[in-house]
Formats: C-alpha cells, sequence, structure tokens
C-alpha cells in the first residue's frame, strides 16, 4: 500500500462547556496541545476526563466553546460546514463497539466509505481488496459481522477507517471491547499502519497498558485539563501527577505500598530505602563499594522494564551493615538529589 501522509493535530486555549436547562459541565479546559504528525499520540484518563470529548473536538462531530483546533495547519473551527465536510475525509474513526453495518459483509462494510466518496466500483473493489489484506482479512470477505470474532471485527472496522487513505486515524477506545491476547493483535496492526503508512495516530484509552504498547507521548487527562504531557517512557519512568502516578501503578508494581513496606519491615532488620534506576543512572559502582565497607545489600522488592529502548525501574533494598556506613550508601543514592536515582527511605529504621 501507498503511504498515506500525516497529519499534525493543535489545540490552542480549547474548552468545551455542556449546558443543559440552567445546568452547566466543563468537559475540557483550557487545552494547549500539539500532536505532530507522524506520531502515535495517547490520551489517557479515568471516565468524566474529557478524552471522548476531546477526540469528538478533532473529527469536529463536536464544537468548541472556546479556541481554535487546526488539523495540518488548518482551522476545523469557525469554518464552513461544507468545509468542516472536506477535512473529515482525511481523518479515519475507529470505534470501540466496531460500528459495523450488520447486513453488509466485510468487503461491503469496508466498501461503504468509498461509495459514498463516489468512487468506481472498479477502482472500489480493488481498494477493498488491498485493505482487507492489509489487515490480514482477505479470507473473510464475505463474512458478515456475527460471523466475526470481536478482534476480526475490529480489523474490519479499522480497514474501513483506511479506505480513503487518510492521513490522521482515531481509535477511541478501541481495544476495550477485546480480550488480552486480541488487543495484542490490533495493537500491532495499529503500530504497523503508523510505520507503513505514515498516519498520525491518536488513541483514546483509560488502559495504560495500551500507552505503553503503541504511543510515542502522552497527555494524561484529568477533570477536563491535561495534568501530565509527556514521552510515553517519561510518563512511566517518573511520573509527575498523582493520576499519572495511578494509572502506572496499574502496570507496573515495583515501588511497594504502605502495607508491602510494613511487612517488609517485619522481615527485614536493614534499613529500607527505594531507589530509581535507568540505563545512565545505575547503582552498580555504589554496591560494589557498599561490600568493602561491610554493608550488605539485599533486593527485596521491585521490578524493572524495557520502554522505547530504554530500561528502567525501581529496587527497594535492604541495607545492613556498621550505621556510618549504611548513612554513606544511602546518601550516596540520593546525590545531588538526581530525578532518576531518587531514595525514600523508611525513616523509623535511619540510624
Amino acid at each position: 500500500m501507498s503511504r498515506n501522509g500525516s497529519a499534525a493535530v493543535e489545540f490552542q486555549a480549547v474548552s468545551k462547556v455542556f449546558r443543559t436547562g440552567k445546568q452547566s459541565h466543563t468537559a475540557l479546559d483550557g487545552i494547549d496541545l500539539r500532536i505532530e504528525a507522524g506520531e502515535i499520540f495517547g490520551v489517557i484518563g479515568y471516565s468524566g476526563a474529557g478524552k471522548s470529548t476531546l477526540v469528538r473536538l478533532i473529527n469536529a462531530l463536536e464544537k468548541p466553546s472556546a479556541g481554535t483546533i487546526l488539523v495540518s495547519g488548518e482551522p476545523i473551527t469557525g469554518v464552513p460546514e461544507s468545509r468542516v465536510r472536506q477535512l473529515r475525509r482525511d481523518i479515519g474513526m475507529v470505534f470501540q463497539q466496531f460500528n459495523l453495518f450488520r447486513s453488509r459483509t466485510a468487503a461491503g462494510n469496508v466498501e461503504y466509505p468509498l461509495k459514498v466518496a463516489g468512487w468506481p466500483r472498479t477502482r472500489r473493489k480493488a481498494r477493498v481488496a488491498e485493505l482487507l489484506e492489509f489487515v490480514g482479512l482477505s479470507d473473510k470477505a464475505r463474512s458478515y459481522p456475527d460471523q466475526l470474532s470481536g478482534g476480526q471485527k475490529q480489523r474490519v472496522g479499522i480497514a474501513r477507517a483506511l479506505a480513503t487513505s487518510p492521513s490522521l486515524l482515531l481509535a477511541d477506545e478501541a481495544t476495550s471491547a477485546l480480550d488480552p491476547e486480541t488487543t495484542g493483535e490490533v495493537l500491532r496492526l495499529l503500530k504497523k499502519i503508523n510505520r507503513e503508512l505514515g498516519v498520525t495516530i491518536v488513541v483514546i484509552t483509560h488502559e495504560m497498558d495500551v500507552i505503553r504498547a503503541v504511543a510515542d507521548r502522552v497527555a494524561v487527562l484529568a477533570e477536563g485539563r491535561i495534568v501530565e504531557l509527556a514521552s510515553t517512557f517519561e510518563v512511566f519512568s517518573a511520573p509527575a501527577s498523582a493520576p499519572t502516578r495511578s494509572f502506572v501503578e496499574t502496570v507496573l508494581h515495583n515501588r511497594p505500598t504502605a502495607d508491602e513496606l510494613r511487612k517488609l519491615e517485619q522481615r527485614h532488620t536493614g534499613r529500607l530505602v527505594t531507589v530509581a534506576i535507568d540505563d545512565e543512572n545505575g547503582i552498580g559502582p555504589i554496591l560494589t563499594d557498599a561490600a568493602a565497607a561491610g554493608v550488605t545489600v539485599e533486593v527485596v522488592f521491585g521490578g524493572v522494564s524495557t520502554l522505547q529502548d530504554k530500561t528502567f525501574g525501581n529496587l527497594t533494598l535492604a541495607l545492613d551493615g556498621p550505621d556510618e556506613a549504611v548513612r554513606e550508601l544511602a546518601a550516596r543514592l540520593a546525590e545531588g538529589n538526581r530525578p532518576a536515582v531518587a531514595v525514600a527511605e523508611d525513616d523509623r529504621r535511619t540510624a
């Protein structure tokens, strides 16, 4: 398949307020955001955070109460509806519940937007065959949705979204209705689309595993505001906001909770410290010196992960030995308050 090209998306001081009678609800509040052309951008938040509103603003299914939204440098706000329809043709949409026509075959569903766009029959048939092969469903062309698995339905939905060669693909909770194995298949397909076709993809989700699997960068939404915006690696390795930390903890459990820390205290006599490590800031040399100073070090909790070709993690250590040597070791681990190597101590064991 030929490359589709990619689109950038920009939000400039965008707010959206819904009003019902005298009641009002601010779904988005002062959003400033740029999604770069060619990236896979994740948007995550709990229910009610404003995720779906944000994606509906991108494809102009909702209009902002304030601010400007641009796609590929062109505003989709404050322009005639005829122009909005033209801009929307360059945006593909993948839905949580697939939204397939039950009366049409897989091929018929993929063909539908091409009919609407006025493509001639011969060209439509060739495009449908190309897309079904791309998503791995050539053998399901004549199958109806009720004859397909959830993952197959979603792949038909993705093929349909790609039919008119959009430069921007919006995936709104596209894997929420799928089991873990099928989710992995769909996410690998999204990465293939981005890599081979160059399409910009915006993934809306409440699942941090999805962000970890595909996103280059991520925005964390809470109560209609962006509370964190960073590379996926930065968000996982050093989450800065409370909502982000809560999301990361659903995927990475490498720091002990308060209850777990108390249990560790009961089992280990040494001073407990939790150390964040990454590729540039390891603790090997420090631990070598610790042994020479008579300090024993035991890893009692933690884990190390790899993301975007980088390594990060947290290790909780029990330090046991002469009081002064233990204090010096803890100080070295926290030296300079480096963000990559931070120490969380059990103060009750401070010598």
